[in-house]
């Protein structure tokens, strides 16, 4: 069960790692490809207040980490749909349907292959994402509200989204995402003091060539200390099982652009928009420490717009129940004006 009090505490991608013999650039690139106070709102809602509303129709628009697509967030969608909300969950360029799996990556593998062949998500840019976004965000502003909301690395294509159109966005969601702030980039939040515990770092990615343009982890590996690492950072509290599902779901590909992009939040654009962090206790990818920095950073930039702070005792791939993220997103719905 989540602890659902309000708090501005903030003392404090799916991604992969490297090994130890790489330098700790190469790691920490390689770790970032798969990985306040109650915002004003009108007259100064509380949660409280806004619980005791009706929740308005509003559309969720979600945004998957690296190395995952729609169906990583497909058990959100079904919670709110069976609640009578809508949501809609965005394939980025590149995943879901239009995901590219190396030859060399099905089976039997040829693991030397693997390090060199090409792939299309080499060419994809934090802009291409961005494009992507708004444009769904554009369509689903039709029916009304709307509530972007973002996964790990997702966070970095919503901040961009946010700067391009916040006159269209109601509310934010960092779901133990990504936010840089007063920081450029994914990869300079991960070199943090803060970041220095992350799972990430010990889960080993696939070694590729800088001109591919891609960070490619081996989710088909059987190797137990990669599986173990994994389960470590994505669902410390998930059976093997579990654990393994998820697993099946995720691309080993993903663009290397995105990560290093600057994706700061502009304060005079997405600023503007009131924002809610759900802050996941448990996560071992982005660790605790890291996601109040985040905040801390991002509430430092627009003191007059604060992250409300929601903790939840989950792990970085989310609590295993999908009614508590789904009870959180209702909270949010009730909140838009």
């Amino acid at each position: 069960m989540s602890d659902t009090s309000e708090t501005s505490d903030t003392t404090g991608v799916l991604s992969t790692g490297g090994s130890g013999a790489r330098s700790r650039r190469t790691v920490l690139r390689a770790a970032v490809a798969g990985a306040g106070a109650v915002a004003a709102v009108g007259a100064g809602a509380t949660a409280a207040e806004a619980a005791s509303r009706p929740a308005r129709p509003v559309t969720f628009v979600m945004v998957h980490g690296s190395g995952s697509n729609s169906y990583g967030l497909a058990t959100w969608v079904a919670e709110l749909g069976l609640r009578g909300h809508r949501a809609v969950a965005v394939d980025l360029p590149g995943h879901g349907p239009g995901a590219y799996f190396p030859l060399s990556y099905q089976s039997p593998q040829d693991l030397e292959a693997l390090r060199t062949e090409p792939s299309p998500l080499g060419k994809v840019t934090l802009k291409d994402n961005a494009d992507h976004v708004e444009a769904v965000v554009r369509r689903a502003r039709r029916n009304g509200p709307v509530v972007l909301v973002a996964q790990s690395m997702g966070g970095a294509t919503v901040n961009a989204v946010a700067n391009r159109i916040p006159e269209l966005i109601d509310h934010l969601v960092y779901a133990s995402a990504f936010c840089p702030a007063k920081r450029k980039s994914v990869l300079e939040l991960m070199t943090t003091p803060e970041a220095a515990t992350s799972m990430l770092f010990r889960m080993t990615g696939v070694p590729t060539p800088p001109e591919l343009g891609v960070n490619r982890v081996n989710w088909r590996s059987n190797d137990p200390k990669f599986f173990a690492a994994c389960k470590e950072a994505l669902g410390s509290d998930y059976t093997d099982a579990e654990v393994r599902a998820l697993m099946n779901t995720l691309e080993p590909d993903e663009s290397a652009a995105i990560s290093v992009s600057d994706a700061r939040g502009l304060p005079e654009r997405w600023g503007r928009i009131p924002r809610t962090f759900l802050k996941f206790t448990e996560d071992r990818a982005i660790p605790p420490a890291l996601q109040d920095l985040m905040i801390r950073e991002a509430d430092e930039l627009t003191p007059g717009n604060r992250f409300r702070v929601r903790p939840l005792a989950a792990p970085h791939a989310g609590p295993r129940d999908p009614a508590v993220v789904a009870g959180e997103l209702e909270l949010v719905a009730r909140l838009c004006r």
